[in-house]
Order: C-alpha cells, then structure tokens, then sequence
C-alpha cells in the first residue's frame, strides 16, 4: 500500500470510491451525498483538492482530503472501502485510516500560516479515529446525529407568547443574523469547535457557506424562520434547514439569544420547520448537537428526536 497526493490522480480514478461512498453516508445518515461527491471531483480534475489517496495495485481504496480557510485548515473528509480489511491487502481498514490522517494532520500542523484545524467526522464512530489526532495535541468533542421520523409523532407546539413573531427566512436578514449567531454563540462550546462563531465576519462566512454552498445539503429556505421580538424588532432566534435527501431536511442551525432561552423560541422553531416539511411530504429530519450541550439534547429528546449516532469533532490551535 501506498500514499500518495490527491492532486497526482484524477476524478475517473476517484469516482469508484467516491459511489462507494456515497452509498455509505445514504445507508448510515439517510443523507444524499452524491452532490458534494461531485463538487469533490470537479476540484479533483483542476488539481486543487489536497488530500491524500492509499492506492494498491494502481487503484485507489482510501482517500481524505482538507482545505485551507485563512489561518485554519479544515478536514473535510475520511473514506476508506471495507474491503481494506480484506488480509490480501496486508493493511486493516483502521490501519489506513489512521495513515491516512496522520498525513493530513502533519501536512495541515506544517503549513505556513496555519494556526488552527478542524474535523468533523460525521461516519466514525466516536472515539474511532481519535488517536492520530489525539497524538498531535487535538482536543475532541463528543457530537450526536440526531433523528426525528416526522409521521410517528403529531403536531403539537406550545402557543408562542404575542411579543414574539416567527417569519420565513430571507436574505436581507443576513447581517442581522450573523450578529445573532455571534451572540447566540459566545462562551458557548459550539464556538470552541466551530471559531466562525466567534466574530461577525466568521458568522457571515458561516451562513454564506449554509445557504450558497452544497456542503451540508441544499439550502431550504421554505424550512427556516426567524423570531423577532414585536417590541424591539430585534431577530433574537434562527432555525435554517437543508435538504439532505428529497425527503429528509437536516436543521444545520439553530439558535436563541441568552436572555431569551426561557421562553419556548427553540421548540416553536423546531415546530415551524416540521410543519413546513410535513405539508411538503417530507418523512425524516436531523440534526447534529454537542454531547456537552444537555439543555438543547434535552429539547430534541422531548420533541421525539431519538440519538442514531455519536461522533467526534476535534480541534487544534497552534
């Protein structure tokens, strides 16, 4: 087995993987993940993807690549075929993981100008693949996917209180929500996983990644609202959803002001965004949330969002 640089092959020699992997994330998080497959070869065929491939016999059975945001490098994918476990090969699939982002690890920690990273690892297990970043000096985070099967549970929400008005998503809100998200986020974890969070420009790259970019789904703008208080109208809350799958929407934010948490905004959300997808045919939504973040799982569980999974995101500054 060999490891070799990304940009040294092309998307015919990573499409095979790549449906290999599209498969796993619709098996394991019901999510379609053929659109980013082909955003990652596109920028394989301009030789602009960094990463690394384990190539046997000429072909390529592993991949993880990351990109470069500012000061910080971003890990954005890990994928290695079952088969690597297959004793012919002479490496386990854990093996060639765990090679492949000590790589990435090495080669991010190196670069000039790089003085923090992030990983999340949404198709490990948590605790998986912790070791090579744990070796460099990583701080990990527990993360649990979470899903909600719209049809199992009727729709109930608690009466918003008058002061308050929930209204569709729209993009002239744009400033006034990435300052809430500011807000919403300072001194939280979230915002030690996630350092977008900490400034308003951070906030705006964050959103314009959420609603511009495939990433994380197609933006919905039908599934995601606002709260404004009538009195100040200030926004002080924020639900978005994406499209994962034609029938699944993924709730990629969602946030109150601190001195509004009491008062049932993050449920009336939720509520909102349900009924839309419910009137739309939809059948399942998700979300992902901190383990260290009780009172929102708290919230989830109780609105009949049930835990299928829990993964790690890691962080290192330099």
């Amino acid at each position: 087995m060999e490891i070799l640089d990304l940009r040294h092959f092309s998307s015919a020699d990573l499409r095979p993987l790549l449906e290999d992997e599209v498969a796993m994330w619709g098996r394991l998080l019901s999510w379609d993940y053929s659109t980013s497959a082909e955003m990652i070869l596109r920028y394989m065929d301009a030789k602009i993807l960094p990463g690394y491939a384990a190539i046997e016999r000429g072909s390529i059975f592993g991949y993880s690549f990351f990109v470069y945001e500012q000061s910080k490098g971003v890990i954005g994918d890990l994928f290695v075929r079952d088969s690597a476990g297959d004793p012919a090969r002479g490496s386990g699939r854990h093996e060639v993981e765990e090679r492949l982002l000590t790589h990435v690890i090495e080669t991010l920690q190196q670069s000039p100008g790089i003085h923090r990273v992030e990983a999340q690892l949404l198709t490990h297990h948590t605790g998986e693949v912790s070791q090579p970043f744990l070796q460099q000096g990583f701080s990990r985070h527990p993360r649990v996917f979470m899903n909600f099967e719209i049809g199992k549970h009727p729709q109930t929400a608690p009466p918003l209180p008058p002061q308050f008005e929930i209204r569709g998503w729209s993009e002239q809100e744009y400033q006034a929500a990435a300052a809430l998200i500011t807000a919403a986020y300072r001194g939280h974890v979230d915002s030690e996983i996630n350092d977008q969070y900490r400034t308003l420009t951070g906030s705006l790259r964050f959103l314009n990644n959420i609603v511009r970019f495939p990433g994380c789904g197609t933006f919905d703008p039908q599934a995601s609202f606002v709260v404004v208080d009538r009195r100040t109208r200030m926004l002080i809350g924020l639900i978005l959803c994406s499209l994962v799958r034609p029938d699944v929407g993924h709730i990629t934010q969602v946030c109150v002001l601190p001195e509004y948490r009491s008062a049932g905004l993050g449920e009336a959300m939720l509520a909102a965004s349900t009924r839309n997808l419910r009137g739309r045919g939809f059948h399942f939504i998700s979300l992902t949330v901190t383990e260290a973040n009780d009172r929102a799982i708290a919230l989830y569980k109780r609105i009949g969002f049930e835990s299928t999974r829990v993964f790690d995101a890691f962080v290192w500054e330099g």
